[in-house]
């Protein structure tokens, strides 16, 4: 990609605003809307207190440009991403709206953790543009961006997107089919999947599952990826483990009926104080606040690699 590009974010909540910081930071200039007001309005103050935060320069900011309308926001945008709430419709209809106002070849992203891509996409008239970007949560502290293509995206605008990313320091992934969950979402989902059954088998409470996670291989896997680990001990030790242990784990096509009761009687997790375990404020903010400062050390530790 020569030059930079002209950026358009659709959103200026939790991700949108993230998005529009890191590509202001890579020097791209950033338009940025959102259809609740009060949300737009703090966009800017948002982005400049995490700038601060992180000792990144504040003068970013000054890239980012809130604006009101979206017509306004993607007409003159070589590449557009779309960081709305997670509903099929509503992601549909406003990408229709999108295409009625930017280039042919303007490249339209949208960031979704789990929704297919081919759906949100189906029925705009150049889908060769149109592919989604997967961001992580906080935007400007995980690396990870998986890029996906559907049956119809041009290489093109995935050597773009990827290229794009890479540029903004991010670590792009690419996807090549389009699956719910796509690879990040999938891993973690079947991780939780079991942890739920542990506890709902009586095997043992979440606060077991979360420190045999944390103080054994979760220790490894920033370093030690799970086919890296498998090459390292063999893939005849883990086609042994296999056998064992793959036809105890499980395997239910729908969700734990006991993750279903917990949301049937009202515990939510931090939403209501109580999930798999009890949460005071003071615990949530710790929590919060652990996992904050873990992710900043790690983005310091790549810098320096």
């Amino acid at each position: 990609m020569a030059g930079k590009a002209r950026i358009a974010v659709i959103g200026a909540g939790l991700m949108g605003h993230g998005i529009a910081q890191v590509f202001a930071l890579a020097g791209h200039e950033v338009t940025i809307t959102d259809a609740h007001k009060p949300t737009l309005d703090s966009a800017l103050s948002r982005i400049s207190a995490n700038l601060r935060d992180l000792g990144d320069d504040e003068t970013a900011v000054n890239r980012v440009k809130p604006v009101a309308d979206l017509p306004d926001c993607v007409r003159d945008a070589d590449y557009v991403v779309e960081a709305i709430l997670e509903d099929m419709p509503l992601k549909q209809k406003t990408f229709a709206e999108i295409e009625q106002h930017v280039r042919p070849d303007t490249i339209l992203a949208s960031n979704t953790s789990v929704m297919p891509i081919t759906e949100i996409m189906q029925g705009l008239k150049h889908r060769e543009r149109a592919l989604g970007t997967h961001w992580w949560n906080p935007p400007f502290l995980v690396p990870l961006v998986e890029v996906i293509g559907t049956r119809w995206t041009s290489q093109e605008a995935i050597d773009f997107t990827m290229k794009l990313h890479a540029d903004a320091a991010k670590q792009p992934a690419h996807v090549k089919k389009d699956v719910p969950g796509f690879i990040g979402n999938r891993l973690q989902h079947a991780l939780w999947r079991e942890a739920v059954s542990l506890v709902e088998r009586g095997i043992c409470d979440a606060e077991t599952v979360d420190k045999v996670i944390k103080a054994a291989f979760g220790r490894r896997l920033a370093v030690l990826g799970p086919l890296e680990n498998a090459d390292l001990v063999g893939t005849d030790l883990t086609l042994a483990i296999h056998k064992t242990v793959l036809p105890d784990i499980d395997h239910r096509p729908g969700p734990s009926p006991y993750l279903e009761r917990l949301v049937a009687e009202g515990k939510l997790g931090f939403k209501s104080g109580e999930g798999f375990r009890k949460w005071s404020a003071e615990e949530q903010a710790a929590l919060r606040s652990k996992v904050l400062q873990h992710l900043k050390k790690a983005r310091e530790n790549d810098s320096k690699t």
